[in-house]
Protein backbone atom coordinates (compact mmCIF):
# COMPACT_ATOMS: atom_id res chain seq x y z
CA UNK A 1 0.00 0.00 0.00
CA UNK A 2 1.42 3.37 -1.06
CA UNK A 3 0.11 6.83 -0.26
CA UNK A 4 1.44 10.38 -0.11
CA UNK A 5 0.59 13.05 2.48
CA UNK A 6 0.43 16.65 1.28
CA UNK A 7 0.22 19.37 3.93
CA UNK A 8 -1.40 22.71 3.19
CA UNK A 9 -2.57 25.72 5.19
CA UNK A 10 -5.62 27.53 3.78
CA UNK A 11 -4.55 31.12 3.07
CA UNK A 12 -6.34 34.37 2.32
CA UNK A 13 -6.05 33.85 -1.45
CA UNK A 14 -8.10 30.65 -1.09
CA UNK A 15 -11.07 32.08 0.80
CA UNK A 16 -14.27 33.70 -0.45
CA UNK A 17 -16.18 36.64 1.12
CA UNK A 18 -17.64 34.23 3.71
CA UNK A 19 -14.27 32.86 4.90
CA UNK A 20 -14.87 29.56 3.12
CA UNK A 21 -12.27 27.88 0.94
CA UNK A 22 -13.44 28.46 -2.63
CA UNK A 23 -14.14 25.44 -4.85
CA UNK A 24 -11.44 26.61 -7.27
CA UNK A 25 -8.92 26.66 -4.42
CA UNK A 26 -10.00 23.14 -3.48
CA UNK A 27 -9.38 21.98 -7.03
CA UNK A 28 -6.02 23.71 -7.02
CA UNK A 29 -4.75 22.14 -3.82
CA UNK A 30 -5.96 18.67 -4.87
CA UNK A 31 -4.04 19.05 -8.12
CA UNK A 32 -0.96 20.20 -6.20
CA UNK A 33 -1.23 17.12 -3.98
CA UNK A 34 -1.49 14.93 -7.08
CA UNK A 35 1.54 16.66 -8.60
CA UNK A 36 3.66 16.14 -5.48
CA UNK A 37 2.58 12.49 -5.30
CA UNK A 38 3.53 12.02 -8.96
CA UNK A 39 6.96 13.50 -8.29
CA UNK A 40 7.45 11.09 -5.38
CA UNK A 41 6.42 8.20 -7.66
CA UNK A 42 8.79 9.39 -10.43
CA UNK A 43 5.95 10.02 -12.89
CA UNK A 44 6.22 13.80 -12.83
CA UNK A 45 5.59 15.96 -15.90
CA UNK A 46 9.28 16.06 -16.77
CA UNK A 47 9.86 12.34 -16.19
CA UNK A 48 6.87 11.17 -18.24
CA UNK A 49 7.89 13.50 -21.07
CA UNK A 50 11.40 12.09 -21.07
CA UNK A 51 10.57 8.41 -20.59
CA UNK A 52 7.22 8.02 -22.36
CA UNK A 53 6.98 11.16 -24.55
CA UNK A 54 3.62 11.84 -22.88
CA UNK A 55 2.01 14.45 -20.66
CA UNK A 56 -0.67 14.23 -17.98
CA UNK A 57 -4.20 15.54 -18.51
CA UNK A 58 -6.85 15.78 -15.80
CA UNK A 59 -10.15 14.45 -17.17
CA UNK A 60 -12.56 14.68 -14.21
CA UNK A 61 -12.41 15.62 -10.55
CA UNK A 62 -14.95 15.26 -7.76
CA UNK A 63 -14.77 16.19 -4.10
CA UNK A 64 -17.06 16.07 -1.07
CA UNK A 65 -16.73 18.08 2.14
CA UNK A 66 -18.40 17.47 5.51
CA UNK A 67 -17.98 21.14 6.33
CA UNK A 68 -16.42 24.24 4.80
CA UNK A 69 -12.69 24.82 5.23
CA UNK A 70 -11.62 28.18 6.60
CA UNK A 71 -8.66 30.54 6.51
CA UNK A 72 -5.59 29.38 8.45
CA UNK A 73 -6.78 25.78 8.86
CA UNK A 74 -4.03 23.19 8.41
CA UNK A 75 -5.17 20.53 5.95
CA UNK A 76 -3.61 17.13 5.29
CA UNK A 77 -4.41 15.62 1.90
CA UNK A 78 -3.67 11.88 1.74
CA UNK A 79 -3.58 10.61 -1.83
CA UNK A 80 -2.90 7.39 -3.75
CA UNK A 81 -3.68 5.88 -7.14
CA UNK A 82 -5.74 2.78 -7.96
CA UNK A 83 -3.31 1.29 -10.47
CA UNK A 84 -2.83 1.98 -14.15
CA UNK A 85 -5.23 0.07 -16.39
CA UNK A 86 -6.50 1.00 -19.82
CA UNK A 87 -6.18 4.63 -20.86
CA UNK A 88 -6.89 6.28 -17.51
CA UNK A 89 -5.90 6.10 -13.87
CA UNK A 90 -7.93 7.01 -10.79
CA UNK A 91 -6.34 9.02 -8.00
CA UNK A 92 -8.13 9.12 -4.63
CA UNK A 93 -7.83 11.56 -1.73
CA UNK A 94 -8.83 11.73 1.93
CA UNK A 95 -8.85 15.12 3.69
CA UNK A 96 -8.04 15.72 7.36
CA UNK A 97 -7.87 18.72 9.71
CA UNK A 98 -5.98 17.95 12.92
CA UNK A 99 -6.41 14.24 12.18
CA UNK A 100 -10.19 14.48 11.83
CA UNK A 101 -11.67 13.45 8.43
CA UNK A 102 -13.38 16.38 6.71
CA UNK A 103 -13.88 15.09 3.18
CA UNK A 104 -12.69 13.05 0.24
CA UNK A 105 -12.00 13.38 -3.48
CA UNK A 106 -11.57 11.30 -6.62
CA UNK A 107 -9.95 12.25 -9.93
CA UNK A 108 -9.26 10.60 -13.27
CA UNK A 109 -6.13 11.27 -15.32
CA UNK A 110 -4.90 10.24 -18.75
CA UNK A 111 -1.49 10.28 -20.43
CA UNK A 112 -1.39 11.63 -23.97
CA UNK A 113 1.38 11.61 -26.56
CA UNK A 114 2.97 15.05 -26.89
CA UNK A 115 2.80 15.10 -30.68
CA UNK A 116 -0.34 13.13 -31.56
CA UNK A 117 -2.35 13.53 -28.34
CA UNK A 118 -3.16 9.83 -28.68
CA UNK A 119 -3.87 8.27 -25.28
CA UNK A 120 -1.11 6.13 -23.78
CA UNK A 121 -2.02 2.88 -22.04
CA UNK A 122 -1.28 3.19 -18.33
CA UNK A 123 -0.31 -0.48 -18.10
CA UNK A 124 2.90 0.51 -19.92
CA UNK A 125 3.93 2.83 -17.06
CA UNK A 126 6.25 0.63 -15.00
CA UNK A 127 6.16 2.97 -12.00
CA UNK A 128 2.50 2.12 -11.32
CA UNK A 129 3.19 -1.58 -10.76
CA UNK A 130 2.72 -2.43 -7.08
CA UNK A 131 2.43 1.21 -6.00
CA UNK A 132 -1.35 1.61 -5.69
CA UNK A 133 -3.24 2.44 -2.52
CA UNK A 134 -4.34 -1.12 -1.83
CA UNK A 135 -7.13 -1.29 0.76
CA UNK A 136 -7.41 2.52 0.72
CA UNK A 137 -8.70 2.56 -2.87
CA UNK A 138 -12.22 3.90 -3.21
CA UNK A 139 -14.96 2.47 -5.42
CA UNK A 140 -16.41 5.86 -6.43
CA UNK A 141 -16.43 6.19 -10.24
CA UNK A 142 -16.65 9.42 -12.22
CA UNK A 143 -19.02 9.13 -15.15
CA UNK A 144 -20.05 11.75 -17.65
CA UNK A 145 -22.46 14.29 -16.15
CA UNK A 146 -26.06 14.15 -17.33
CA UNK A 147 -27.15 17.75 -17.70
CA UNK A 148 -30.79 18.73 -17.08
CA UNK A 149 -32.94 19.87 -19.96
CA UNK A 150 -33.69 23.29 -18.48
CA UNK A 151 -30.26 24.85 -18.97
CA UNK A 152 -30.31 28.57 -19.74
CA UNK A 153 -27.59 30.97 -20.85
CA UNK A 154 -26.20 32.66 -17.74
CA UNK A 155 -23.29 34.60 -19.19
CA UNK A 156 -20.81 34.92 -22.03
CA UNK A 157 -17.28 34.84 -20.62
CA UNK A 158 -14.04 35.86 -22.31
CA UNK A 159 -10.81 34.09 -21.31
CA UNK A 160 -7.99 36.38 -20.17
CA UNK A 161 -4.31 36.39 -19.22
CA UNK A 162 -5.16 35.78 -15.56
CA UNK A 163 -7.01 32.56 -16.41
CA UNK A 164 -4.03 30.87 -18.08
CA UNK A 165 -1.17 28.83 -16.64
CA UNK A 166 2.24 27.53 -17.76
CA UNK A 167 0.55 25.25 -20.28
CA UNK A 168 -0.82 28.37 -22.05
CA UNK A 169 -4.42 27.39 -21.56
CA UNK A 170 -7.02 28.07 -18.87
CA UNK A 171 -6.02 26.38 -15.63
CA UNK A 172 -8.30 23.53 -14.57
CA UNK A 173 -9.16 25.17 -11.26
CA UNK A 174 -10.56 28.24 -13.06
CA UNK A 175 -13.55 26.29 -14.36
CA UNK A 176 -14.85 26.02 -10.80
CA UNK A 177 -14.78 29.83 -10.62
CA UNK A 178 -16.65 30.03 -13.93
CA UNK A 179 -19.36 27.71 -12.59
CA UNK A 180 -19.68 29.44 -9.22
CA UNK A 181 -19.82 32.90 -10.83
CA UNK A 182 -22.48 31.81 -13.33
CA UNK A 183 -24.55 30.36 -10.48
CA UNK A 184 -24.10 33.60 -8.49
CA UNK A 185 -22.97 31.91 -5.30
CA UNK A 186 -22.26 35.32 -3.78
CA UNK A 187 -26.02 35.55 -3.13
CA UNK A 188 -25.94 32.63 -0.68
CA UNK A 189 -24.24 34.45 2.18
CA UNK A 190 -22.41 32.38 4.78
CA UNK A 191 -25.39 30.09 5.41
CA UNK A 192 -24.49 27.51 2.77
CA UNK A 193 -21.33 26.01 1.29
CA UNK A 194 -20.45 23.86 -1.71
CA UNK A 195 -20.48 20.41 -0.15
CA UNK A 196 -19.63 18.56 -3.35
CA UNK A 197 -18.40 19.42 -6.81
CA UNK A 198 -17.63 17.43 -9.96
CA UNK A 199 -15.96 19.08 -12.94
CA UNK A 200 -15.37 17.51 -16.34
CA UNK A 201 -12.58 19.03 -18.44
CA UNK A 202 -13.78 18.48 -22.01
CA UNK A 203 -11.59 20.73 -24.18
CA UNK A 204 -8.96 23.41 -23.62
CA UNK A 205 -9.74 27.11 -23.47
CA UNK A 206 -7.14 29.76 -24.24
CA UNK A 207 -6.86 33.51 -23.55
CA UNK A 208 -8.79 35.50 -26.13
CA UNK A 209 -11.51 32.88 -26.57
CA UNK A 210 -15.09 33.38 -25.42
CA UNK A 211 -17.41 30.69 -24.09
CA UNK A 212 -21.11 30.62 -23.31
CA UNK A 213 -21.97 29.29 -19.86
CA UNK A 214 -25.36 27.69 -19.27
CA UNK A 215 -26.80 26.84 -15.85
CA UNK A 216 -29.64 24.69 -14.60
CA UNK A 217 -30.92 22.75 -11.62
CA UNK A 218 -32.20 19.25 -11.00
CA UNK A 219 -33.39 18.77 -7.43
CA UNK A 220 -30.61 19.72 -5.06
CA UNK A 221 -27.91 19.68 -7.72
CA UNK A 222 -26.87 22.77 -9.70
CA UNK A 223 -25.20 22.47 -13.09
CA UNK A 224 -22.99 24.63 -15.29
CA UNK A 225 -21.92 23.90 -18.84
CA UNK A 226 -19.49 25.87 -20.99
CA UNK A 227 -19.28 25.71 -24.78
CA UNK A 228 -17.88 27.85 -27.57
CA UNK A 229 -19.81 29.64 -30.31
CA UNK A 230 -19.71 26.54 -32.50
CA UNK A 231 -21.32 24.46 -29.75
CA UNK A 232 -18.17 22.53 -28.80
CA UNK A 233 -18.27 21.62 -25.11
CA UNK A 234 -15.38 22.91 -23.00
CA UNK A 235 -16.39 21.97 -19.43
CA UNK A 236 -19.30 20.87 -17.29
CA UNK A 237 -19.84 20.97 -13.54
CA UNK A 238 -22.30 19.74 -10.91
CA UNK A 239 -22.51 21.30 -7.44
CA UNK A 240 -24.47 20.45 -4.35
CA UNK A 241 -25.00 22.91 -1.52
CA UNK A 242 -25.44 22.23 2.18
CA UNK A 243 -26.16 24.41 5.23
CA UNK A 244 -23.00 25.56 6.93
CA UNK A 245 -22.60 23.63 10.24
CA UNK A 246 -23.24 26.64 12.43
CA UNK A 247 -26.68 27.11 10.79
CA UNK A 248 -27.82 23.50 11.11
CA UNK A 249 -30.55 22.81 13.63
Amino acid sequence: MTYYDYHYKVNTRDTDPFNQCRPSAMLGLLQEAATEAAIALHVSREETLEKYHCFWMLARLWYRLDRPLHWDEALTVRTWHRGGRGASVYRDFDLFVEGVPVGEAVSTWVLADVDTHKLFRLSHVAEFAGSDGGALCKDHLLGKLRLPGNMELAERRRMHYSDADVNRHVNNSKYADFACDALELETLGAWHFVSSLQVGFLAECRPGETIDIYTGRDGETWYAHGCDGAGKSRFDAALTLAPAPETRS
